[in-house]
């Protein structure tokens, strides 16, 4: 064991009571321990109403093809006079219209996969294309008109569009592909929507 002097330090005793001037402050704010109240970083963007991009009833890709076949047969019909007339341009012509209409029926179903929308706290945010991407920010508070349509193939499968307007014409977007029930829905959710903001305008 040993001995203590006159100058040596006394060592402290575990058991006894911390000195207030050296203890840590209980009620201050440790910066390594984490803030419930503060936000997270992984989901300090993300949205109030919706957490990603809802695409557009499968079924749409009917419509696409439908469309994109009508399209074809009316383009290669402008070919038939020409190659009748016996112009050397009439069957090169008859050519690219057949392969445009190929590449055209061959994209539909990227093309629907590229629709999509969504619900974001104060506006909707609709996208489509694939060379030629679009993405229209449409703020709750600025519809003025929403309308659904159904045309003769999207009625037979069971889709409709939901067409919504604000006072600048170049912000009118149509989500198409949607299920008719579906589409209802958005349409008073929007509308409800609507009201609400511009309640607070």
């Amino acid at each position: 064991m040993s001995r203590l002097t006159a100058g040596d330090p006394v060592p402290p005793d575990p058991a006894a009571a911390p000195d207030p001037a050296t203890a840590p402050d209980a009620t201050a704010p440790n910066p390594t321990a984490p803030n419930p109240a503060a936000p997270d970083a992984a989901h300090a963007g993300a949205d109030a109403i919706g957490d990603g991009w809802r695409g557009v009833s499968p079924k749409f890709v009917g419509v696409e093809l439908v469309s994109s076949l009508v399209g074809g047969l009316v383009l290669c019909a402008v070919t038939v006079p020409f190659i009748l007339l016996r112009t050397w341009f009439g069957w090169p012509a008859l050519a690219v219209a057949v392969v445009i209409t190929i590449v055209t029926l061959a994209l539909a179903p990227r093309r629907v996969r590229a629709i999509g929308y969504r619900l974001r706290a104060d506006d909707l945010v609709f996208r489509r294309g694939i060379m030629f991407h679009r993405v229209v920010s449409v703020p709750y508070g600025r519809m003025q008109l929403i309308d659904i349509n159904r045309g003769p193939v999207a009625r037979a499968l069971g889709l409709a569009e939901l067409k919504f307007v604000t006072a600048a014409a170049a912000t009118g977007v149509a989500i198409p592909g949607l299920v008719a029930a579906d589409a209802d829905a958005l349409r008073d959710r929007l509308v409800e929507l609507a009201e609400s903001r511009r309640v607070g305008l």
